[in-house]
């Protein structure tokens, strides 16, 4: 159904090839996921199965791509539109349309479907995916989670035989990741459609592939079923860093792989963490703060206090709130009172709020304005290199003189965090700051974050559970606006079905996989 065959690519300004020598053949009915670390040339692969590489990047492409036997050469976008469904990075910057209803329906009537048929397919999509409450609400007004199912209902609606979608569960709560890629997988076995999946979050689709397609950064291209391409793949989720640390034979793909690996294998107590100093303390406050929209009512009541040397996750399903909660701790709030170290946002200047709040939202291109990278960074930090050394941290090689806007998700996503942190602020706000980041550079975030958190506190609203096992200390969960549950990160995950990093469904009360190793070494 896909097929790539001696495949080269190089952007107009990189002094490198993205892609090398590809040779692929991706069956039809296949569910086939992308890999490979944030930069590596995942979303430059999957923009070739269309033709938007190199038609809208630039570049030079070299080889042949053909799609159900149409050469993407010879074929425009709209020649393969009937095809192939295609669902980027960011949904938002493809949404052509004002309300969700019409987002649905909008591809069907470029192919000339018929209404009665429209109507029908449009009906189906908001029941597969979930949406139907939100069918008559405009695009901007509904969350990040809920933009990114209706950017794939309408790459669904016209019905393609080949589905690509670039990182589809980014910005999905834990159960709203697994509904879409449910519904992937009945598509995919019910229906023949071939899928083509680039995700970063491998712990939740990786068990689901038929093959995978590893890229190691320098062009070259790997594929094979997916536990021998987990063997030596650059990235990889908990559960196989479990199994290679074990040297387990074959490598778990999934939690009920690794139950049925550990079984019978015993777990010294944890060394207890004793903190003689306390809790720090109080940066931040909230009391009965509310936000509303209209009549909706996003942030009801919320009562919150943040203590220095604190890293605090910010949890709930698409919706609860979580992104209005962050903006309202920098000031847009309606009713209610917020203090960081004594003071109000609202009435703090401009320039200086960025020295007491820092936000990062979940559109990091929000933040950048300026012609390149080096430029961005000097005027985050008046060039003093900071911002700079920041962003080599997170995702090192970034060419300085690069456009903000030719990077990758990720890369792009590393710049903003690294514009924010670069004033070292004593609030620090992400909004979902994982997204198009590997597992490596998570870890380097995670590093950051604690850096920042010990000179203030920071907030991350995030769905990424292993993330949030890895670097928060406690956990806050939204639920239509309001605090449901709060406390440290060791009590809320454990005892949660939804919100439980994949150590704590394998081996129980172990939140990492470096803690889950050093007990069964000391058991």
């Amino acid at each position: 159904m896909i097929r790539f065959e001696e495949v080269g690519f190089r952007y107009a300004d990189g002094d490198h090839d993205v892609l090398t020598d590809v040779n692929l053949e991706i069956p039809e009915g296949d569910m086939c996921l992308v890999v490979g670390g944030t930069g590596s040339g995942k979303s430059t692969l999957l923009g070739a199965v269309n033709g938007l590489v190199p038609r809208f990047t630039g570049g030079t492409l070299s080889g042949v791509v053909t799609v159900d036997g149409r050469s993407t050469a010879d074929h425009r976008l709209r020649e393969l539109a009937d095809v192939v469904g295609y669902v980027p990075q960011n949904p938002a910057r493809s949404f052509v349309s004002e309300t969700v209803e019409d987002e649905l329906a909008y591809g069907m009537e470029q192919l000339g479907v018929a209404p009665q048929v429209m109507r029908k397919r449009v009906e189906e999509i908001l029941d597969l995916l979930g949406i139907v409450r939100i069918r008559s609400r405009s695009l901007e007004s509904i969350s990040g989670g809920e933009q990114q199912r209706v950017a794939i209902g309408a790459a669904l609606a016209s019905g393609p035989r080949v589905l690509v979608l670039d990182e589809p569960t980014s910005a999905l709560d834990p159960l709203g990741a697994e509904e879409v890629l449910a519904s992937v997988l009945r598509l995919v076995h019910d229906l023949g459609v071939t899928a083509m999946i680039s995700e970063h979050r491998l712990e939740r689709i990786v068990d689901y592939a038929d093959s995978a397609v590893v890229l190691d950064g320098t062009g070259r291209v790997l594929m094979g079923p997916p536990a021998e391409m987990m063997v030596t793949s650059p990235v990889a989720p908990p559960v196989v860093e479990l199994g290679r640390a074990l040297d387990w034979q074959p490598l778990p793909l999934s939690v009920r792989d690794g139950r049925r690996m550990a079984a019978g294998i015993t777990l010294a107590e944890p060394v207890p963490v004793i903190d003689r100093n306390g809790p720090g303390d109080v940066v931040v406050s909230a009391v009965d703060l509310r936000v509303r929209y209209g009549k909706k009512v996003a942030i009801d009541g919320v009562d919150l206090d943040l203590c220095a040397g604190s890293v605090t996750a910010l949890m709930g399903r698409n919706g609860s709130g979580k992104s209005s909660l962050l903006w309202a701790l920098q000031g847009y709030y309606q009713e209610g009172e917020v203090s960081v170290d004594g003071q109000d946002p609202r009435r703090v200047p401009a320039e200086e709020r960025r020295h007491l709040v820092g936000l990062v939202p979940q559109d990091p291109a929000d933040l950048l304005f300026a012609p390149t990278v080096a430029a961005e960074c000097d005027l985050a930090d008046g060039g003093d290199g900071r911002c700079r050394r920041l962003l080599d941290r997170m995702s090192p090689g970034i060419d300085q003189q690069r456009a903000p806007y030719d990077l990758s998700e990720g890369q792009r996503l590393a710049l903003a965090i690294s514009v924010q942190l670069s004033t070292a602020p004593r609030l620090m706000l992400l909004d979902e700051p994982t997204r198009g980041l590997d597992y490596g550079a998570k870890r380097h975030l995670g590093e950051l974050l604690a850096e920042i958190a010990a000179e203030g506190t920071v907030l991350v609203a995030t769905h990424d559970v292993e993330f949030v096992a890895e670097v928060a200390e406690e956990v806050v969960i939204l639920a239509q606006g309001e605090i449901v549950a709060s406390g440290p990160t060791s009590e809320i995950v454990t005892t949660s079905d939804v919100f439980a990093p994949q150590m704590v469904k394998i081996l129980g009360s172990t939140l990492t996989v470096g803690a889950a190793v050093e007990r069964i070494a000391a058991s």
